[in-house]
């Protein structure tokens, strides 16, 4: 059974690098490069780019009143999560060491890109970097947790897991408790060799 999980596993891996390299081919029909990993348009496609940008004032009153009312609402989450992102790299900075597990690199996960689109407005641009930290802070928080459930507690659950972390799968099974025993610090070996070249991906 082992053996079908792993080939299932590693038909997904090359289904996800073929989807990858298609989003990479379309992106490339939008006349845009990348160089120091940013994206640079051809001058022509800023110019379109800017055509297509709402006027800020247009923007603000053109919106509903309940999306108006809503938005104080939403900005408030910035306070928790900045909260969570100093509390877990203060843990991480601290237990990760004692564990000798190698810490996640944060800046891999912030990613402020958008907030260059010519089309955008200054409101739309302070817009997608909220979205970009929130959700840069919950894979920094989800990669940081899934290490700490590796070296802990790397059992599987008996139902499915929705949007489970990518070392899930290398997880004892439910209820085996001499696979665990056995394997459980050679997992925590592979967690403090591992490097940290990439966000692991699902």
């Amino acid at each position: 059974m082992t053996n079908r999980v792993d080939v299932l596993i590693d038909r997904i891996r090359l289904l996800e690098h073929e989807l990858e390299a298609e989003f990479s081919r379309q992106r490339s029909g939008f006349r845009f490069g990348l160089e120091h990993g940013r994206a640079r348009f051809e001058e022509e496609a800023i110019r379109r780019l800017t055509e297509r940008r709402i006027r800020l004032f247009d923007y603000v009153f053109g919106s509903p009143l309940l999306v108006a009312v809503t938005a104080p609402v939403i900005y408030s989450l910035l306070i928790p999560f900045a909260l969570v992102d100093l509390w877990v790299s203060i843990y991480q900075a601290i237990c990760f060491r004692v564990y000798r597990i190698p810490r996640v690199r944060r800046g891999r996960y912030m990613n402020f890109d958008r907030t260059g689109l010519p089309y955008l407005n200054a409101l739309e641009k302070l817009n997608c970097a909220y979205c970009s930290y929130v959700n840069g802070v919950i894979a920094y928080v989800g990669e940081i947790a899934s290490r700490t459930e590796q070296y802990w507690c790397p059992i599987k659950h008996t139902r499915r897991v929705v949007g489970a972390h990518a070392r899930y799968d290398r997880f004892e099974d439910f209820g085996d408790g001499e696979g665990y025993r056995s394997h459980l610090e050679g997992l925590r070996t592979a967690l403090r060799t591992e490097e940290d070249a990439e966000p692991a991906k699902q």
